[in-house]
């Protein structure tokens, strides 16, 4: 969690029950599970009034960013979270981060800069004024399952029901949220600097398990406006306000 700088190639597979058994069952003498085991992850993202930031990446473009704010495990007032700026460019992501509190966050998209910050604060606040303003737009929440590979740089992890909620939004509250998938299903992201090694790859295609662009703020977005639009049309054609 130390780490404040990061890039890497990152895969996403979308998995189901079966797939994910078999696939935890293949790690084994390749991967060890982290020291922190199964940890509750709550990422909350920020976005414009009008939902650019999640627009664009949904449009696959070459370039895309987002900002948010996560903790591990529920945040208390002076607890670390830690402020993530993530970029990825031609496949690659990059990742800048700093440590944090819920208050300093706050503070941070109110305005208010450290006197003393780095050059990750400012790729932060310039990120931050060339979009202002930044507000929560949607918590993310899911169990994370983390991987390692002894002796290298492959990371894998598989995150169990991922869950969202547009509403109280904030880290110190619960870890409550509307499921993001069918039961049993789980997301395997891939982590690595180089390339896939041929183990990995035969773990996968003997499962059966292929890349899938799967984004859980996005598809937190487009359940939204599936509400919003059965809303809109079961009041008679009443425009709604935004969540």
């Amino acid at each position: 969690m130390a780490i404040a700088v990061m890039q890497r190639y990152e895969m996403k597979y979308l998995l189901n029950a079966g797939q994910t058994n078999y696939f935890r069952r293949q790690l084994e003498g390749h991967m060890r599970l982290d020291g922190y085991g199964l940890t509750s992850i709550a990422s909350l993202y920020y976005d414009t009034p009008d939902a650019r930031l999640i627009r664009e990446s949904l449009e696959k473009p070459e370039f895309k960013e987002k900002i948010r704010l996560r903790s591990y495990g529920l945040a208390a007032g002076d607890s670390p979270v830690y402020l993530e700026l993530k970029r990825k460019s031609d496949g690659i992501v990059y990742k800048r981060r700093i440590q944090t509190t819920v208050a300093g966050a706050e503070g941070f998209f109110a305005g208010i800069d450290a006197p003393d910050g780095g050059q990750i604060e400012r790729e932060l606040k310039y990120f931050r004024d060339y979009y202002r303003p930044l507000i929560p737009a949607c918590l993310i929440i899911y169990d994370r399952e983390a991987y390692f590979e002894p002796g290298g740089d492959l990371r894998l992890t598989i995150d169990n029901n991922p869950r969202y909620r547009t509403e109280d939004l904030t880290l110190t509250k619960s870890m409550d949220g509307i499921p993001l998938l069918n039961p049993g299903q789980t997301i395997l992201e891939v982590k690595v600097q180089g390339a896939m090694p041929l183990w990995l790859s035969r773990i996968l295609s003997g499962g059966g398990i292929y890349k899938n662009s799967f984004s859980k703020y996005g598809e937190a977005y487009r359940r939204e406006l599936v509400y919003r639009k059965e809303k809109t049309i079961g009041c008679g054609g009443l425009i709604l306000p935004a969540a």
